[in-house]
This record gives C-alpha cells, sequence and structure tokens, in this order.
C-alpha cells in the first residue's frame, strides 16, 4: 500500500511540474505577443490584413488554453494567482489589439 502511495505523490508532482511548464510556456507566448502587439500599436503600416488575423488567432488560441485550462487541486495559491494574472493580461491585450488603426 505504501508503494502505491508513493507513486501516486510522485505522479502528482510529475504532473504538477508538467503543469507548471506549460503555464510557464502560455506566459512567454503571451510575452512575446504583447510585445509584438506594442510595437503594432506604434506603426500603423505594422497591421496588415495577415498580421491582424495571425494576431487574432493566436490571442484566441492563449485565451482558449488560459480559460479552458484545468488547475490541479494539489497547486499553490501563487499558481492560481499566476492563471488569474495572465487572463487579465490576454484581456487587455486583446483590449489593445482591437484600438489598433486597421488598414
Amino acid at each position: 500500500m505504501a508503494l502505491i502511495k508513493e507513486d501516486s505523490n510522485i505522479l502528482n508532482k510529475e504532473m504538477l511540474e508538467a503543469w507548471k511548464i506549460y503555464i510557464d510556456s502560455l506566459e512567454k507566448s503571451l510575452k512575446s505577443l504583447e510585445k509584438d502587439v506594442g510595437e503594432a500599436a506604434c506603426q500603423a503600416s505594422t497591421c496588415t490584413g495577415e498580421w491582424c488575423a495571425a494576431v487574432e488567432h493566436v490571442t484566441d488560441e492563449i485565451s482558449n488554453a488560459l480559460y479552458s485550462i484545468s488547475e490541479p487541486s494539489m497547486a499553490s495559491e501563487e499558481d492560481h494567482r499566476k492563471i488569474k494574472e495572465l487572463k487579465h493580461r490576454v484581456r487587455n491585450l486583446y483590449a489593445k489589439y482591437k484600438s489598433i488603426p486597421k488598414p
């Protein structure tokens, strides 16, 4: 029985670590997108139809991932706050993107 509990603890730790890596990857993607949208806000010529479609697609993908993620029960309060903050950032990013003048 102790072996099953030990295996369960190892599995939980591995799942939590994988989940944190996934969240970190989403955050890196969001940071890159925020940079691109910030630069585009300063240069109206950047926002071509193709660029706008790509930004909207990536923003939707990140948003869908963040809002559909299942937070593990063993996640810390800090992990929960990070998800909440990322959701807030993606909403702000989308609002900023929508405010960029389109051709």
